[in-house]
């Protein structure tokens, strides 16, 4: 057995949400969307590679800036091909040139083909802290969608409500869950706001709120399996299991690759004593597990 530290996934959750400046319900509702593939800890604990700091990052950038899901997907493959298993010690600079994500290493430039991006920011060694990076913004390209977000007019959209949702979470959470749910009253099928909603008011205890802004999303977008993801979590909380595991079940029918959901399912079969469903979601949680550690 080898004695060689693991320094693969060497950050954790606290520290990516610190890193990249994001709220934990917007860096889950990434890692449940499928646009990073975290790896689990001794303690079944999320951890994450360099290489997920800048795919979160730019799924991020990307996500805001209204780019569908496909093509947000398939240009983070491409990135997660070229990027180096660790971060350089000159950094690296990701921007959008045109259509394309340029990332910059030393005097070496590369693109990857994406869509219409807003996006610029440098990552660095963080002086002082060995194997730490730091995330530095360099929006100019997004400064007016940032703006807006900060300065709302009388008009404001509900994409405009929901980035302001996201910049008070952690600072002003009475004021980010009235933003979201402004978001949400002028556009009821915004996906990420009753994500994120739905996650700031379960982390309140306020779980049965959740379940009623996440079944109204259901009700506006029933084939996004991430509002079914996040309704049977809230609704474990609640322990209602059986309605859980629907939701559950209902989330693979329409991902059935959604590695979270068969782990989750799995533990929740497991405690209502139904082996067989247990075993089932167990074995596909290992494969897809298996699948993508074999393409790393």
């Amino acid at each position: 057995m080898s004695d060689q530290p693991v320094i693969d996934t060497p950050y954790t959750l606290r520290q990516i949400e610190e890193m990249l400046g994001l709220s934990r319900s917007a860096v889950m509702g990434l890692v449940n969307a499928g646009f990073v593939t975290p790896a689990r800890g001794p303690r079944n604990e999320l951890r994450f590679s360099f290489q997920d700091v800048v795919l979160l990052r730019t799924a991020h950038h990307l996500r805001a800036a209204n780019i569908p899901t496909k093509r947000v997907l398939s240009s983070l493959k491409s990135l997660r091909e070229r990027l180096p298993a660790e971060l350089p010690l000159s950094g690296l600079r990701i921007k959008a040139v045109g259509n394309q994500v340029a990332v910059k290493e030393g005097d070496a430039q590369w693109g990857a083909e994406s869509g219409q991006l807003l996006m610029d920011f440098e990552v660095a060694p963080a002086s002082g802290q060995q194997g730490s990076v730091t995330v530095l913004s360099r929006e100019a390209s997004s400064a007016p969608v940032a703006a807006a977000a900060k300065r709302p007019t009388p008009a404001v959209s509900a994409q405009e409500w929901y980035r302001r949702g996201e910049q008070l979470e952690g600072e002003d959470d009475g004021g980010a869950e009235e933003a979201y749910r402004q978001s949400l009253a002028l556009a009821p099928d915004h996906v990420y706001a009753a994500v994120n909603l739905g996650a700031m008011l379960c982390e309140a205890g306020r779980c049965k709120e959740a379940v009623e802004v996440l079944e109204q999303a259901i009700r506006q977008k029933p084939d996004e399996p991430l509002l079914h993801f996040n309704a049977a979590i809230a609704l474990e909380d609640l322990h209602r299991r059986r309605e859980a595991l629907a939701r559950y079940e209902a989330c693979l029918k329409l991902a059935p690759d959604f590695v979270d959901a068969h782990h989750n399912a799995a533990k929740l079969y497991e405690q209502v004593g139904d082996r067989q469903g247990a075993l089932r979601h167990y074995s596909a949680y290992r494969r897809l597990q298996l699948a993508a550690n074999s393409e790393t």
